[in-house]
């Protein structure tokens, strides 16, 4: 389906005279402090195309804002048009064909109560906060990757506004080129306003939780991790993290704000059945605190939420790892530890199980065969006399890790960190036809403002 639209605008504009433009303006990471000429908040694709046709009208740099919670902070655009797809956040489940349509401004904690009413669920992302656009259309990473593939392995249609005001369908039948793309080239190739997604039997109960370690155990921690994860059936979701021990009740007190390992679980098969599944990892140690349990999926997606509250200084990368020996787990604690704001999270997911069954060439993003992937998360509360301190603890972190890398790199994960580093996401051959179909649908790059992937 093709739509051409006019170029009325039936949405609300905001410009820096507006109430609520401040507010509107804000993303995630507080370390970004941008401000738009205008604010075109959309209720409609017509909308967006009539946003995006005034963009160009008036040779403004434009941007997309889904969630917001992407750390490089391109939801906005000094002195540009910010498409704004918040008012396009509905969810209409359809339990019997298992189909969720879902706005392109929802995020991932309206989709996961929706689906959840009918016991189905979706892989989505590991904050309910994460906006469902900017998180699918870079592959869509989260706890249920291993049982039911990234996002983009369960999208099956998605509703696209392009560059030149139309509004078109893409999936496997239609536009199959743009589908392919978007399945983890960004928003480079258009704005979709709907996502339409596969969802799997699962919930309202899972079996889940933390356990929670003290960081001298550190090094043995990972490595029981490890081993498990390099076998772990399908159904284990499972991440590890070096924080730092939260001041609440469920962490012993001489445990509170001092360097620990936390350890996520999120298991997709019967409840039932997770205890004696995982018990390498809930019997090892023991715990200085086990918070697993059964318990609502929902609330299994909202366990990394407190940590992650919007407004702190962000500056986060990342790397696939061709394995995790003994010599790069020891690496990774002694650089890693201590960190420099006790809000800091330095995780590693595993990979494997149904996102490594599907080919690397199905979809623009690809890296599925890395077994584990990292993501280094330096937060730190609003202080600029903090910066440049966090900023070189995840340099130095990084710079640790790159003997056992892949030289490649999931793009949700990092910041801006040049256009050298987005082909290496998709190394030569993929790059040079995500650019030649970025120059069929965007010749221009009008959606430039992004991960870019400039026209051929």
């Amino acid at each position: 389906m093709t739509e051409t639209v006019n170029q009325s605008f039936n949405g609300e504009t905001l410009t820096p005279a507006s109430p609520g433009y401040d507010a509107a303006r804000t993303v995630f990471n507080g370390l970004v402090d941008r401000r738009p000429q205008r604010i075109m908040r959309c209720s409609s694709a017509a909308d967006v195309a009539a946003a995006i046709a005034s963009a160009r009208a008036d040779g403004l740099p434009l941007s997309v804002y889904g969630g917001g919670h992407g750390v490089t902070g391109s939801a906005v655009v000094d002195g540009g048009v910010c498409v704004d797809l918040r008012g396009l956040d509905g969810v209409a489940v359809d339990p019997e064909a298992r189909i969720a349509r879902v706005g392109g401004g929802a995020t991932w904690g309206v989709v996961d109560a929706a689906t959840q009413e009918h016991g189905l669920a979706v892989t989505g992302g590991r904050v309910s906060t994460t906006g469902v656009g900017g998180l699918s259309l870079g592959s869509g990473s989260g706890w249920l990757e291993r049982a039911f593939g990234f996002v983009c392995d369960n999208l099956l249609a998605a509703e696209v506004v392009t560059a030149d005001g139309r509004i078109v369908t893409a999936s496997d039948t239609e536009n199959p080129d743009l589908f392919w793309a978007i399945r983890g080239g960004g928003g480079n190739f258009g704005v979709v306003t709907e996502f339409t997604l596969h969802l799997h039997p699962l919930g309202p109960i899972v079996f889940g939780g933390m356990l929670l370690y003290p960081g001298f155990m550190a090094v043995d921690v990972l490595r029981n991790w490890r081993d498990f994860m390099r076998t772990a059936p399908d159904e284990v979701g499972s991440g590890v993290a070096l924080i730092t021990a939260p001041p609440e009740e469920f962490v012993p007190e001489p445990a509170r704000g001092q360097p620990c390992v936390g350890v996520v679980i999120a298991y997709a098969g019967d409840p039932a059945a997770a205890p004696g599944v995982l018990a390498p990892l809930l019997e090892f140690g023991p715990p200085a605190a086990n918070l697993c349990q059964p318990m609502p999926y929902v609330a299994v997606q909202q366990l990394l939420d407190p940590p992650n509250q919007k407004g702190m200084h962000n500056y986060w990368t990342g790397d696939f790892l061709t394995d995790f020996p003994d010599e790069a787990v020891a690496a990774w604690v002694e650089h890693g530890f201590p960190p420099v704001s006790p809000l800091t999270q330095l995780i590693v997911v595993a990979g494997g199980g149904a996102i490594a069954r599907v080919s690397d060439d199905a979809t623009a993003f690809g890296n599925r065969s890395a077994p584990f992937n990292l993501h280094m998360l330096g937060m730190w509360p609003p202080d600029p006399s903090q910066d440049q301190a966090n900023i070189d603890h995840i340099r130095g972190l990084a710079a640790a890790m790159k003997p056992w890398t892949t030289g490649s790199v999931y793009l949700n994960f990092i910041g801006d960190e040049g256009l050298t580093r987005v082909e290496s996401a998709y190394g030569p051959a993929k790059y040079a036809r995500l650019r030649e179909i970025k120059r069929a649908w965007d010749p221009e790059n009008v959606f430039r403002h992004n991960q870019n992937i400039p026209p051929a």
